[in-house]
């Protein structure tokens, strides 16, 4: 059982594979350049391959079509796609299809793929043919030589096992590749839930330890009424919680894939149980709950669940945002500015001013906040840009949503770890605002009536002596009944 246990559910990682999480780029651009080479063929004539590659013909000619960003596609959607081989491998084995000699060459090529070991093996760039193919192509073509050699055939033959006919019988890209990104892009998604969960404990931690610390809220960054420091720190968890029900709700839908559904989603050269048997093995291979497409047609089409799991993100990037802009208002100063709260220090701030210290957890976060956002965009474009039986973007469609959710996920570990967990509150200092704030007065109104408040704020500014002072100087209230009055505007949680 490749499980792990995580905030008290389970999450499958892979832990024998453990590259599964890894986004490992320039790596693996040049790997297998030897001076040597085999010759191969593919459907477009001969080829020259590197007689040490693992991949074949038309992995040589993808290399050599696409270099553009020099950023191969993420290893975790390669081992997302390699989960669905062995799964298939499995079902073709069960439904007669595939002899059990090759089921097993297969799943044992499998397995080493999925352990990191051959990572280098899949240098293609991110930016190529828009179902994926060559990627999709290189995998197979790798797992074909791997079962081949276990098999004691030689590398580059395709014989005993075929990368087209026995790695990839009753599979198309179309569906292989949007069904194995899924399955990357639904791990990346459970672990950024449980860094999120890290970081609604740590803020709730908070909200009660500042629980009885009086402040003035702000409103367009004016003075407002006041407010607990805890009541803040409150709401900060309740965001963070939102974004987890949100974000879980679009996440299981990653778990219906089309696998099986050939090139258009109908299931062409396949028996009618073919995709329940893969649905069945990749379960038992992962715990990872999958079930079967509705309507395979629409889920070779159509890429809106990644969309909509990418647009959680985003709103989830935004309430980081504003969590951490608040943070960074909050601890302004520490001389000129709120200086209501201190964050932990993590570094030495300038190059020229001693003893300065930046907040520069919350600026990175807001960094990764911007970026999800921008990935976003791009997943809801190339969602949007669909034509009739296939969507043509889905290598950056899964490569944007899984390096979102990987951000993310780094980034509110660090929040929740360097930086909410550090937090202090500046009792003095909150008090020293409340008691100056021009949103005070509110309170006073119901007791001694908006005229009369009117007169103390004049005289407060006039004299600097604060609401505070003037009330029980003039007997309008005793320290007691003031005290009571502020406590109660905040609400029934004092």
């Amino acid at each position: 059982m490749f499980i792990y246990h995580s905030m008290e559910r389970e999450v499958w990682t892979h832990l024998p594979f453990g590259s599964f999480l890894d986004f490992r780029p320039q790596s693996r651009i040049m790997a297998n350049m030897s001076n040597s080479t085999r010759n191969e063929h593919d459907s477009l004539g001969p080829r020259s391959v590197p007689a040490d590659a693992l991949y074949g013909a038309q992995t040589s000619r993808s290399i050599e079509n696409f270099r553009l960003s020099g950023t191969p596609l993420p290893i975790a959607i390669i081992h997302g796609m390699t989960l669905l081989k062995l799964a298939c491998a499995q079902a073709n084995a069960r439904l007669s299809l595939l002899s059990k000699e090759k089921e097993a060459a297969i799943v044992k090529a499998c397995r080493a793929v999925l352990s990191g070991a051959h990572d280098t093996e899949f240098p293609i760039d991110l930016y190529q043919a828009g179902s994926g193919t060559s990627s999709h192509m290189n995998l197979n073509e790798v797992l074909a030589n791997l079962a081949n050699e276990s098999l004691g055939g030689e590398r580059g033959t395709k014989a005993p096992v075929h990368p087209n006919d026995d790695v990839n019988m009753g599979q198309s890209t179309n569906n292989g590749f949007p069904s194995g990104a899924k399955i990357a892009v639904l791990g990346h998604t459970l672990l950024l839930e449980d860094a999120l969960t890290v970081l609604e404990k740590g803020l709730r931690a908070k909200a009660s330890e500042f629980e009885t610390v009086l402040k003035t809220g702000r409103t367009h960054l004016q003075d407002a009424v006041p407010l607990t420091l805890g009541q803040e720190f409150g709401a900060y968890a309740r965001a963070i919680h939102l974004a987890i029900t949100r974000i879980q709700a679009a996440a299981d839908r990653l778990r219906e894939l089309g696998i099986g559904g050939n090139a258009v989603g109908t299931g062409l050269n396949t028996k009618s149980t073919f995709r329940a048997e893969i649905i069945q093995a990749l379960n038992q291979e992962t715990d990872g709950h999958f079930r079967m497409a509705e309507d395979g047609i629409y889920l070779t089409q159509f890429m809106t669940d990644f969309a909509a799991l990418s647009g959680t993100f985003r709103s989830c990037a935004l309430d980081l945002q504003q969590i951490t802009n608040n943070l960074r208002l909050l601890a302004s100063g520490p001389n000129t500015g709120f200086g209501e709260i201190r964050l932990p220090p993590v570094e030495p701030g300038s190059s020229i001013m001693p003893g300065k210290i930046n907040p520069s957890i919350c600026e990175a976060v807001n960094m990764v906040c911007m970026q999800v956002q921008g990935l976003d965009h791009a997943v809801a474009l190339a969602c949007g840009a669909g034509q009739l039986e296939l969507n043509t973007h889905m290598p950056l469609i899964g490569a944007d949503t899984l390096q979102a959710a990987k951000l993310l996920a780094a980034a509110v570990r660090a929040l929740a770890e360097k930086c909410i967990a550090g937090i202090e509150a500046d009792v003095d200092m909150c008090l020293r605002h409340l008691e100056r704030s021009a949103g005070l007065p509110t309170l006073l109104n119901p007791r001694l009536g908006y005229d009369r408040v009117a007169e103390l704020v004049k005289e407060s500014l006039a004299s600097s002596q604060t609401l505070r002072e003037l009330a029980i100087e003039k007997n309008l209230l005793t320290e007691a009944e003031y005290e009571a009055l502020v406590v109660a505007s905040t609400g029934p949680n004092l």
